[in-house]
């Protein structure tokens, strides 16, 4: 049997095998491009992961050189910590370690503005009673005194008040400053108005008539610093425990 296409004429067979060879390369095509299109797609992932890994790096060196920058915490030892050493106390005073057995006069000071700091802490938040200001000095009489009159006070108007229940009602700054103000009795600075009064924040103000200095060493004075430190230790030797 014999097909005519215009002037050629094909065997069956023949066609057969031609249909069979154009299917097998189309195939081919498809597979080979199928593969070529599946390389870029797998070349396009990679290119894509490896992509995201170099920023992921690049972000992770950068926190740790951020962390690496950021200073090391520092032990902030503040103004007063008392710690336990092997079941003892140990006491530090503006980071330095103090020793019971010597202490500096500085030291000692240093550690009374503290505890008059704590004061409202250790007074159960009382609220701090004002300082009386101090009594205005005598009149001078218009008729002349007599001799008796004129004496100087009695030597025992100087002796030194003892401790009773009244002053150890006051707050350490009004203590001290009862005892300064008799430390003050006959003496050049008598009239000069000076007092100790109690901040808001519980620290020691000096009035110096009505100039007022936010500490002690605030006082220009060295006398009127000496007379108020000389004060603060006989109100150690006096009122505090253990003295």
């Amino acid at each position: 049997m014999e097909v005519q296409f215009a002037t050629v004429t094909w065997p069956v067979p023949a066609l057969w095998g031609l249909g069979l060879v154009v299917l097998l390369i189309g195939f081919f095509i498809g597979y080979v491009d199928s593969n070529i299109r599946s390389v870029k797609k797998i070349d396009a992932a990679e290119t894509k992961a490896n992509v995201a890994r170099t920023e992921a790096e690049q972000k992770l060196a950068a926190a740790e050189a951020l962390k690496a920058s950021i200073p090391a915490a520092v032990d902030d030892p503040g103004l007063l910590r008392l710690k336990n050493k092997n079941g003892a106390p140990l006491l530090e005073l503006d980071g330095m370690t103090l020793n019971p057995k010597n202490i500096s006069p500085e030291q000692k000071k240093r550690l009374i503005d503290l505890v008059t700091v704590m004061r409202p802490w250790m007074e159960g938040g009382q609220t701090p009673a004002a300082i009386p200001a101090p009594a205005a000095p005598p009149q001078t009489p218009l008729m002349p005194a007599s001799p008796k009159e004129a004496s100087p006070r009695p030597a025992q108007s100087l002796k030194k008040p003892e401790p009773d229940k009244q002053i150890s009602s006051l707050s350490i700054v009004q203590q001290i400053d009862t005892v300064l103000q008799e430390r003050l009795l006959n003496t050049p600075l008598e009239k000069s108005g000076i007092r100790l009064q109690e901040s808001l924040q519980g620290g020691v103000e000096v009035y110096v008539g009505m100039q007022k200095y936010e500490s002690i060493d605030d006082v220009p004075d060295q006398t009127i610093k000496t007379i108020i430190r000389a004060a603060i230790t006989e109100w150690e030797e006096k009122y505090t425990p253990g003295a």
